[in-house]
């Protein structure tokens, strides 16, 4: 086995020590009274982001929250729940889909969608105690992303 002299020892630990980091992402996402696609939004209602980036939910109109939705997140991610008219950012650290609602207007179906590395949208699958507005909100969201995906 070679031994490092020094020189390349030095020089590998400058290559090292120098080298780029590659800085986590954070996405803001704005809730909202009236968006785009109506009335109770995020926006955007849809973000892919890799593990590790984190999502900061800002307070842009009053009276909401960001609330992950039990059952839809992958195995092993960890459930956050902010408060109303707070910012709070959540880091994602694993793979696949996460629902999140507000909510105080869940019902009317203020929900979104996080795609987490790879995982594919037609994975996602949304309990059955989701009320209906939130469900077809989902249902939208998954085809306004396929329909951006496939520009």
């Amino acid at each position: 086995m070679p031994v490092l002299n020094s020189t390349r020892y030095a020089a590998l630990v400058l290559c090292v020590c120098t080298a780029p980091l590659v800085a986590a992402e954070t996405i803001e996402i704005k809730m909202l009274n009236r968006g785009p696609h109506g009335a109770m939004v995020y926006e955007p209602e849809f973000v892919k982001i890799a593990p590790g980036d984190s999502v900061k939910f800002l307070a842009t109109s009053s009276g909401h929250d960001a609330v992950s939705i039990t059952g839809m997140a992958p195995a092993g991610a960890t459930p956050f729940r902010g408060k109303t008219n707070q910012e709070i950012t959540v880091t994602m650290t694993e793979p696949g889909l996460y629902g999140v609602k507000c909510q105080p207007h869940y019902a009317m179906g203020m929900v979104m969608l996080i795609q987490v590395g790879d995982s594919s949208l037609s994975k996602l699958s949304v309990p059955d105690d989701v009320p209906e507005q939130a469900k077809q909100r989902f249902q939208d969201i998954v085809a306004r992303a396929h329909a951006t995906a496939a520009r």
